[in-house]
Parts: structure tokens; C-alpha cells; sequence
């Protein structure tokens, strides 16, 4: 049977998933076996997708196929490289916060995460005054003239992330990628050996796609002390132009976080964003329910910081974040596109208070007040940007 080894890696899934350490409950289980629905259909496309002669970008994450904390305020793409050959990229910049180019010289696995190579966003390349671009990868050269960029030795994948700040009027652009030498002829159909081999493939990247995002949360967050942010640091494996401040928490449903952080100049960093993910390290449901702000969603008091209320109870605020029934999980603050380096007073603090004491202890509390119908009307305008971002 062609699909034998993807059955076999299903259950051997399942049960990574149902043994994982953090299942307690069974939400934790259902939200798991969601999870492996979603890591299915990833990995069936990502085999599928694996075409670096005739390469094409793929949705490397979204709403339903979610891995690795993924940011809900951006649309991530890749395409499969070899390192001796040419690739030419061509698109239109959109009016997102950041579009950002990353080489990677691998996946990630459970032992280690692969290096990047190259990252730089759009500031480093020529955009036409229509906002149309043309870019080229491939072995070193010289004299390449602009927007050549060489691919190290060791190039496998090349990531792109648009990244939305105000969800309403950012509108994604277009991006698309060929190999040189091969465009205006065809690949030969598949055999149904190769068509076994995917089949393959996509079994073992399925189960080392959950164990190595079993993993490293271990790594980068679960050794911090719990209910603390760190400072901003570069994001490990990340981006050149991006920071970060993560940590995990732990509250009970009497209890509040209150995230206090300097609402950043556009000059320095066009986005910044928060979000909380769950023991699973995936987002939580950024649809249906305010568990991420942007700055720009965000109500910003008038001392300039952004103060995110964390809590099981809605307590009527503006920058309520719903932990949906997740007692644990991850908390993590992006900043994307600097223009300098960030320093320990540019993030975070953290303070722990019972829910009755918001009112009393929480500054500009009245100010941050909503009202039921304005909160469902926030809740409309997220479902809809999704789905006009999901089309683009």
C-alpha cells in the first residue's frame, strides 16, 4: 500500500500528541488532536510542495495548519531551493508593515533549529514606483547588480513574511518565484514510486513536526521563571530587524496579567505585536477571540504604553486578552523592521493582581473601558480582516 508509511506516522503521531507532558484535561486532548488535523494537511502539502527545479510558494502556516507560534499577524510563505541554481522572485510590494526575505539551510528538528543564512526585508532591494520588484537568487557572482542575492552554501528553503499592523487597511501584495533555466517547460509527471516517496516524506516530516515543536518551547521559554517577559532580544533563528520578548504563564481564573510596554514609534519599528499561544505552541483563536493585539488594535494610554489585560474573565477593557480557557500557555511580543537596536527599557513589565483589584490598581482604567457591543463590534472587524487576508 502506497500510503502505509503515512499511516503507520498518523498513529505514531496520535500518540505523541496524546502523551504529550501538558495533557491534563480534555480540552488539552481535543486541542491536540486539532492540532495533528492541522499538522496533516501541512505536511501532505509541504511533500506535495517540495518542487525546487519548478518551485512555487506555499502557505507555510494559517488559521488551520498552525506550527511553531505562529505570528497571527502575518501571511508566511516558502519555496524549495538548490544552492547552484538561479530563482527569480517577482511580485508587488503591498501596504503591510513589513515585508521581509529569509534563506534558511534547513528545517527545523527535535535536536536543532536550522541556521539562517540570509534575512533582510524590503528596505535592502529596488521597488519600482508601482510597487513592483524583481529579485534573484542564486550561487555567488560577480558584479550582480542589485537585487542579487546569493545563496550560501547549504540554501534549502526561502521564507517570505508579510506582516499586517492595522488589520482594516493593510492589503497583502503579490509574490511569485521561478527557477531560471527551467520556466516555459514542464516537469515529467510523477511515477508512483515518487508519489510513494511523498507519501514517505511526508510521514517523517509529520512526526518530527510535532516533536521538535514539542521541544522547543523547552528550549527558549518553559527555563524562564513562570509569569515573566524577558527582555528584547533578536529573535533566535529570526529575522535580522526583529526582536523579541517571550515567557509562559501560569494564572488561575481569579487571577490577571498586566503587560506593560512602550507603544513604539513607526520610526522604529512599524510593527509591534503581542499574542498568547498554547501549550501546543500555537496561536490560540485569533479569529473568533482578541488572544493578539498590534499596536495599532491596541488602545494606548496616555503616558504611551500599551497595558494587555491577560485573564480567564472578560473585564470589559479594551485590551482584554482572552486566555479562552487555557490556564498555561506562552506569551510573546514581536517588534519587526527596527531601525535600531531595542534596549531593556523598550519592553516589557509584568504584574500579577486578583480581578476585583483592575479597577483600583490598573492606571487609565476608565479610559480603557468597553461596552459589550463595542467589544463584539472589535470581534466582527478581526473575523472579517481574516477572511479578506485569506483571499489575497
Amino acid at each position: 500500500m502506497v500510503t502505509q508509511s503515512f499511516a503507520r506516522a498518523i498513529a505514531e503521531a496520535e500518540q505523541i500528541i496524546r502523551s504529550a507532558p501538558h495533557v491534563q484535561t480534555e480540552q488539552d486532548l481535543a486541542e491536540g488532536l486539532d492540532y495533528l488535523a492541522g499538522s496533516i494537511k501541512a505536511c501532505l502539502h509541504m511533500a506535495w510542495a517540495y518542487q525546487r527545479d519548478f518551485p512555487f510558494f506555499a502557505r507555510s502556516t494559517g488559521p488551520y495548519t498552525k506550527l511553531g507560534l505562529d505570528n497571527p499577524d502575518t501571511l508566511y510563505f516558502h519555496a524549495y531551493l538548490r544552492d547552484d541554481a538561479e530563482y527569480v522572485v517577482t511580485g508587488r510590494r503591498g501596504t503591510t508593515a513589513d515585508l521581509s526575505f529569509q534563506v534558511m539551510n534547513g528545517d527545523y528538528s527535535p535536536a536543532r533549529s536550522p541556521d539562517s543564512l540570509t534575512a533582510f526585508d524590503d528596505r535592502e532591494i529596488q521597488i519600482a514606483p508601482d510597487g513592483s520588484f524583481e529579485l534573484r537568487f542564486g550561487p555567488p557572482k560577480p558584479n550582480p547588480g542589485p537585487n542579487y542575492f546569493a545563496l550560501p552554501p547549504g540554501s534549502a528553503m526561502l521564507i517570505v513574511r508579510e506582516v499586517f499592523s492595522d488589520w482594516d487597511t493593510e492589503r497583502p501584495g503579490e509574490i511569485r518565484i521561478h527557477r531560471a533555466d527551467t520556466l516555459g517547460s514542464a516537469p515529467p509527471p510523477p511515477t508512483a514510486e515518487q508519489i510513494a516517496k511523498r507519501y514517505e516524506v511526508a510521514g517523517r516530516m509529520l512526526v518530527a513536526r510535532l516533536r521538535t515543536f514539542l521541544a522547543f518551547p523547552q528550549w527558549h521559554y518553559l527555563n524562564l521563571p513562570v509569569n515573566t517577559m524577558t527582555e528584547p532580544r533578536p529573535t533566535p533563528g529570526g529575522l535580522a530587524t526583529q526582536y523579541s520578548s517571550v515567557g509562559h504563564y501560569d494564572l488561575d481564573d481569579e487571577e490577571v496579567m498586566v503587560i506593560t510596554v512602550p507603544a513604539a514609534a513607526k520610526s522604529d519599528a512599524p510593527y509591534q505585536g503581542f499574542q498568547l499561544g498554547s501549550m501546543w505552541y500555537i496561536s490560540l483563536d485569533y479569529i473568533n477571540h482578541q488572544t493578539s493585539l498590534t499596536a495599532d488594535q491596541a488602545r494606548i494610554d496616555p503616558d504611551g504604553m500599551i497595558r494587555y489585560v491577560v485573564s480567564e474573565r472578560d473585564p470589559g477593557l479594551a485590551n482584554w486578552i482572552e486566555r479562552t480557557g487555557h490556564r498555561r500557555g506562552f506569551l510573546q511580543i514581536r517588534w519587526q523592521r527596527l531601525s535600531r537596536e531595542l534596549k531593556a527599557d523598550d519592553g516589557p513589565t509584568v504584574e500579577i493582581m486578583p480581578f476585583d483589584e483592575l479597577p483600583r490598581r490598573l492606571p487609565y482604567y476608565e479610559q480603557q473601558r468597553v461596552t459589550p457591543q463595542e467589544w463584539a463590534a472589535r470581534i466582527a472587524a478581526r473575523q472579517s480582516a481574516v477572511a479578506r487576508r485569506m483571499l489575497g
